[in-house]
């Protein structure tokens, strides 16, 4: 096993789909399957069952799994001390899946001008890591949204979004102003790996009462109306996407952002708007970070119609 192959790994484990591991580890498919192959064969077991239905971790896959993060993870640690053995400073960037959509090109050609000298890693999570590395010790600094549990984490806002529900555009509540909760009864919303921040997998997997019913009692704990039918099990935006538009299940996004053809953001009452933040792990605010949060906050000011704040915990 080396490095390399471990990252190919891992990133097909938390896409569960060869063509979607590909494009983020920007490669084509053939040879990532050769070396997940590979890497089964000098293990002796398989990793991964492929299925007509997509590809899921086999028990070794998910023993793998957890042991690759946290080696990939402390190779990125001993590579940053090493830079700065070395006198090059550098900086880790987690970024949430979308959450740079429109400012990203700007930040980084504004950050690359000032700080010409600092060599930003930018790691991608997905959705059932909140803080983006943040916890496991993999970035220093994290692009994300709340809310979260922010134990022991730092957070700043940069911008408040309201939300709304994702439908398809045949669904009969397509075309309506608003929603609400109740008018949701019955719906199958995506869901979360087992394991995910409850207090983030709670906001985004479907408030409170929407279930099969307005009688139906709620599960002590799920949350969710007891017999509620569940939705498919999602880790990435594009994920959410598609359990809408082929499984017609419904979930909740950002408004404003940008949405495949067919599907449509409905506006839901009652929702707490979601913040878009910089999170650092409280009492590590180096002066690397600090600028950071300085630069990115003053190019945030300057998007019209947004709120932003400061939090510390």
């Amino acid at each position: 096993m080396d490095v390399r192959t471990l990252r190919y790994f891992v990133a097909v484990a938390e896409e569960l789909h060869f063509g979607r591991a590909a494009a983020r580890l920007r490669m084509t498919q053939p040879p990532l399957s050769r070396a997940i192959r590979q890497l089964e064969g000098d293990l002796g077991c398989a990793l991964l069952l492929r299925s007509p239905a997509g590809v899921s971790l086999t028990p070794a896959g998910a023993v793998l799994y957890e042991e690759a993060c946290a080696l990939l993870a402390r190779a990125e640690g001993i590579r940053a001390r090493v830079a700065a053995a070395a006198g090059t400073p550098a900086l880790t960037v987690g970024i949430l899946a979308d959450s740079v959509e429109q400012m990203g090109p700007r930040l980084a050609e504004e950050y690359r001008r000032r700080r010409p000298e600092v060599r930003v890693r930018i790691r991608e999570a997905d959705l059932a890591d909140p803080t983006a590395g943040l916890r496991a010790g993999r970035v220093d600094v994290a692009l994300t949204r709340t809310p979260f549990d922010d134990t022991g984490v730092t957070t700043h806002v940069l911008r408040s979004d309201p939300v709304g529900v994702v439908l398809r555009t045949d669904d009969p509540l397509a075309g309506r102003d608003r929603l609400s909760v109740a008018e949701l009864a019955g719906r199958r919303w995506f869901r979360f790996p087992d394991g995910t921040d409850p207090v983030w997998r709670a906001y985004w997997t479907g408030p409170a009462g929407a279930g099969l019913s307005p009688d139906a009692g709620l599960s002590a704990v799920t949350g969710r109306p007891n017999g509620a039918e569940e939705g498919p099990v999602v880790r990435t935006v594009h994920e959410c996407v598609q359990s809408v538009l082929w499984d017609g299940a419904v979930g909740l996004a950002p408004l404003g952002h940008s949405l495949p053809e067919g599907l449509v953001a409905v506006p839901l009452d009652g929702m707490e708007p979601s913040r878009l933040v910089l999170a650092w792990n409280t009492g590590h605010d180096t002066p690397l970070i600090r600028a950071f949060v300085r630069l990115t906050t003053a190019l945030y000011r300057e998007v019209p119609g947004r709120a932003a704040g400061a939090r510390t915990e």
